[in-house]
């Protein structure tokens, strides 16, 4: 299947009034995570936007820690991933604590460019992204064309950049299984 971009959402439904934000529920942290990934989805051509607007101010400035920021920072990513692939007690601390794995990824990162350079190109250029996107995604209250995209992207008729992120964290399959369990119900 081809990979699409998802479209650019509106700024006015991205970043509207603050009806359109709340709290998340710290007690459910499935539901929140629940959130997160579906405005993730549904949001990621904006938060790239975003993202590529900061990375560009800070790689402007510091052009080559900058990339060597974000090699570094890559490379973590794809070990933690292939490692979580072939060990599985590291899979099942990714499944169930996504987050975990995440801060794991950039703190390691973290401390291999410290190693190897600025830091603060790693704080401003590539953390800061990150935690606005998280940030947002967190506090942004879904809505029915959110709920239907994210649909579509969950049972595989369209596939997304974001979409392959999640599924290399292994964030997408609950959502899959509860359609799957949906429609077995429906079925009955």
């Amino acid at each position: 299947m081809e990979v699409q971009v998802a479209p650019l959402r509106a700024w006015d439904d991205f970043f509207p009034g603050s009806d359109r934000f709340a709290r998340p529920d710290f007690k459910d942290i499935s539901k929140w995570n629940n959130r997160v990934v579906n405005n993730l989805l549904y949001y990621q051509t904006n938060y790239l936007m975003v993202a590529a607007a900061v990375v560009s101010v800070v790689g402007f400035l510091s052009p080559l820690n900058m990339l060597i920021g974000g090699t570094v920072v890559v490379l973590v990513f794809m070990g933690f991933v292939w490692v979580s692939h072939n060990k599985d007690i590291i899979r099942r601390l990714k499944k169930q604590y996504p987050t975990v794995f995440v801060v794991g990824i950039m703190l390691s990162s973290y401390f291999l460019i410290s190693y190897l350079g600025d830091v603060m190109v790693f704080l401003f250029g590539i953390t800061l992204p990150l935690l606005l996107m998280f940030v947002h995604a967190s506090l942004r209250l879904r809505n029915i064309k959110n709920k239907m995209e994210n649909t579509m992207e969950g049972i595989g008729l369209k596939k997304t950049p974001m979409g392959i992120i999640l599924d290399a964290l292994e964030q997408q399959e609950d959502s899959i299984n509860k359609l799957a369990d949906y429609i077995s119900k429906v079925k009955e």
